[in-house]
């Protein structure tokens, strides 16, 4: 997977948040505010996090890390240097990219968030990195709204891919591998701007190559769908993907959406033990 991020080390936030006394390291405003929501995604080379009150309509703080292989040593210090540890207290919920992704990378965030999670008894979100990269792409109009594919080439093992559409597009009555078409609507996270998120037909998964791919999509979506469904190389950006990410958890959080930290898992579309489609 390709990562387009900064490549140094980046805060985005706007404005920029005031150093804190050392007695009290909390961002300025966490007290009057409420609680935090606190974002994590490392599915590409650069760790994205992101920090908003939770229901706040504030800018939120986006910074953005390129660690590549050096993440196991630099994690807590990034996200100190977003939300102190002392202030881990004060979170309301969390949210984590799931993946695919490196497998390191995503799997220490993973096990962060939900150690946090549990230990805080905190709502946890966690959702697919090629979900995330989806929604960037429709709300950019990078891509039509129709279906489309979202594509990681594997050297010498095939293509990881996962196929979506936008939402809000009568995306309803198409089906994916496994039923229903599952889209962040459907899951409850009722996006307060009225944008449904883009709709899941096919969850990532290996294929052997492009003509299995292809063979996938002719299964996949109905008669008379125009034929072949772009291709989208699975790039991480940050801070944008960690952002998409803040924004629908704090939809989930607004329609009430449960998140129980025990379900959220690392995606592993690759196995030494599973064949290729």
């Amino acid at each position: 997977m390709t990562d387009s991020s900064p490549a140094g080390p980046t805060d985005f936030s706007s404005p920029a948040p005031a150093a804190a006394p050392t007695s009290d390291p909390a961002p300025a405003g966490a007290h009057a505010s409420g609680p935090w929501l606190l974002a994590l995604h490392s599915s590409g080379e650069t760790l994205g996090v992101a920090l908003q009150h939770l229901g706040g309509q504030e800018p939120p703080r986006l910074a953005a890390f390129p660690l590549g292989r050096g993440l196991s040593g630099a994690l807590f210090t990034c996200v100190e240097s977003v939300l102190p540890a002392p202030q881990w207290s004060r979170l309301g919920r969390l949210a984590v990219a799931t993946g695919p992704g490196g497998f390191t990378g995503t799997r220490l965030t993973v096990a962060l968030a939900r150690t946090l999670a549990q230990q805080l008894n905190l709502p946890l979100d966690g959702v697919g990195s090629f979900q995330l990269m989806a929604q960037r792409l429709l709300r950019q109009g990078a891509v039509a709204p129709a279906p489309f594919w979202v594509v990681q080439e594997l050297p010498r093992r095939g293509l990881v891919a996962g196929l979506y559409a936008p939402g809000g597009q009568g995306g309803g009555g198409r089906r994916g591998a496994g039923g229903a078409a599952a889209g962040w609507a459907d899951q409850g996270w009722g996006d307060p701007a009225g944008d449904p998120g883009p709709l899941e037909l096919a969850a990532p998964r290996l294929y052997r190559g492009a003509s299995a791919l292809a063979d996938a999509e002719a299964a996949l979506l109905p008669a008379g769908e125009e034929a072949p469904a772009p291709r989208c190389p699975a790039e991480v950006r940050q801070p944008d993907d960690v952002a998409e990410l803040l924004r629908f958890s704090q939809a989930a959080a607004a329609a009430g959406r449960p998140a129980p930290w025990s379900p959220v898992l690392p995606l592993y579309p690759t196995s030494p033990v599973d064949a290729a489609g």
